[in-house]
């Protein structure tokens, strides 16, 4: 399963989003190749994704896909990530 993990910038809030969902999919007893881009990087690193992890603010710029796409609204609340990957799983 690859999943993406994308900021405006793709360097600081994804990273922080990537390391948190790769702790969240531990909890869950899961693994992912996850991996953090930026939006425009998109339709490239993320042709092949299951799962688009966004904030609330990016959703709009997000390329045409047929990953489904989580939002998160807090990148350090792993809590929230365990349930939204856990329902975007199951």
């Amino acid at each position: 399963m690859k999943i993406v993990a994308i900021c405006g910038a793709g360097v600081g809030t994804s990273a922080i989003l990537k390391v948190n969902a790769e702790r969240a999919l531990d909890r869950l007893g899961l693994s992912a190749d996850v991996s953090a881009s930026d939006v425009a990087s998109l339709a490239t690193t993320g042709a092949d994704a299951q799962i688009i992890l966004t904030s609330p603010e990016l959703v709009d710029r997000i390329p045409r896909t047929n990953a489904d796409i989580v939002v998160i609204d807090n990148y350090f609340d792993v809590s929230e990530l365990e349930r939204k990957l856990d329902e975007a799983l199951g």
